[in-house]
């Protein structure tokens, strides 16, 4: 385990800064996963509208570094149609890694997938590979939404109806229909995420212009309510902007944490459903 020193020693702090990264890369890329699906809710059984098979977005990690942001790492994810069990399923990829030019201080390497009902999009398999600095993880989690269990590595975990994973929430919340919704008004969710049913909810924060690394997008704002105890500070510090238009992609992701801040943009998308009608200009 290493310890965090003084920022006068320049190499231990930058081991601890790449130490947090791993956190950063995983936590604010999905912290749309801390919009918790609940079941009783009127988003029970949405249709996709959002996404297709064959979509990929890809995003920067930027950490910032005593006033300056560093490029920390990459993040992407991609969707394709495959069967399960014969059902058709969206088969979605997450890959997160470190900036290579850092991996001689602390390597990343993570790999998560999740298999969703295209009909339903509940998930019926979750799977994590972890890679990062020495420590390894591998995770395997089974739905079975007809009994309300969820099977992992560690047991079998009573579950709610509608209950996703970390990464099947991402595509659930994107179905979302923000017009139904007053400025500040709370979206509650549910979600299982280590071995535990979260309860948690987002806050819309309306509809503004961001101009990001990309480009500059009408889009449409909320607030996850974050989990104390984690690399952020508890409560709704951090804000999250998708795309005003069908697809709500991911725009930008901004949150302080226990030690600077970070920033995640969108920086490549592929194969959308519908044409980036919200995107005022590139760059």
């Amino acid at each position: 385990m290493v310890v965090c020193r003084t920022k006068s020693d320049r190499q231990w702090f930058y081991i601890c800064s790449m130490r947090r990264f791993h956190k950063i890369l995983l936590v604010s890329i999905f912290s749309l996963s801390l919009i918790r699906l609940s079941a009783g809710n009127d988003f029970c059984g949405l249709s996709n509208m959002s996404f297709n098979a064959g979509e990929v977005i890809t995003f920067k990690i930027f950490y910032n570094v005593i006033g300056l942001y560093v490029d920390a790492g990459t993040a992407s994810f991609s969707v394709s149609n495959e069967k399960l069990n014969a059902r058709p399923v969206y088969h979605v990829v997450g890959l997160g890694t470190s900036n290579p030019s850092y991996d001689w201080i602390f390597k990343v390497r993570d790999r998560y997938e999740t298999y969703i009902d295209t009909a339903t999009l509940k998930p019926y398999k979750f799977v994590r590979h972890v890679e990062e600095g020495g420590f390894r993880k591998d995770e395997l989690v089974l739905f079975n939404h007809a009994e309300n269990k969820a099977v992992s590595t560690k047991g079998t975990f009573p579950i709610a109806d509608c209950m996703q994973d970390v990464l099947s929430s991402i595509y659930y919340a994107r179905n979302i229909n923000f017009s139904k919704y007053k400025v500040g008004e709370k979206i509650p969710f549910k979600m299982f995420l280590d071995d535990e049913v979260h309860n948690i909810y987002i806050r819309y924060m309306g509809k503004e212009v961001i101009k990001t690394r990309y480009g500059k997008f009408r889009a449409i704002k909320f607030k996850p309510m974050l989990i104390s105890g984690t690399i952020f500070e508890g409560g709704e510090l951090m804000s999250v902007w998708v795309s005003d238009d069908g697809n709500h992609v991911p725009l930008r992701i901004e949150s302080p944490i226990t030690v600077g801040s970070i920033k995640v943009d969108m920086m490549g998308y592929r194969n959308l459903r519908y044409p980036m009608q919200s995107m005022i200009s590139f760059k």
